[in-house]
């Protein structure tokens, strides 16, 4: 069993930065990889980034333009999410997620709660 907490969302005006965390727990999270999810009004859930505990690699979308960034503390077990730049677009529900097996846009199977971030122009 995996438990997540995301924090760190919030208002922020456009061209600003954000970075989201997402406090891990569980006996097996080492073997997981970990993803950062989105959610805007009226959409489908979206991909943006996910990272392996083990090794570090990372993986994110396209579309992302290179405005975030994925990371982790092991000695904290937290994963962030770091947004710059940031645009009205970007404003979103945002999840944190993970895995087992290797680094894939769909396929999580632990969700937290989200938080909320909100983008204005």
């Amino acid at each position: 069993q995996v438990q997540l907490v995301e924090s760190g969302g919030g208002l922020v005006q456009a061209g600003g930065s954000l970075r989201l965390s997402c406090a891990v727990s569980g006996r097996t999270v080492r073997t997981h990889v970990m993803g950062w999810f989105r959610q805007a009004p009226g959409k489908e859930r979206d991909f943006v980034a996910a990272i392996r505990w083990s090794g570090g690699g990372t993986y994110q979308a396209d579309s992302l333009e290179g405005r975030f960034t994925i990371s982790k503390d092991n000695a904290k077990n937290t994963v962030y999410l770091q947004m710059n730049n940031l645009k009205p677009e970007d404003t979103a529900v945002y999840y944190c997620a993970a895995k087992t097996g290797t680094i894939a846009t769909s396929g999580y199977n632990y969700w937290g709660q989200g938080t909320q971030v909100t983008v204005s122009s």
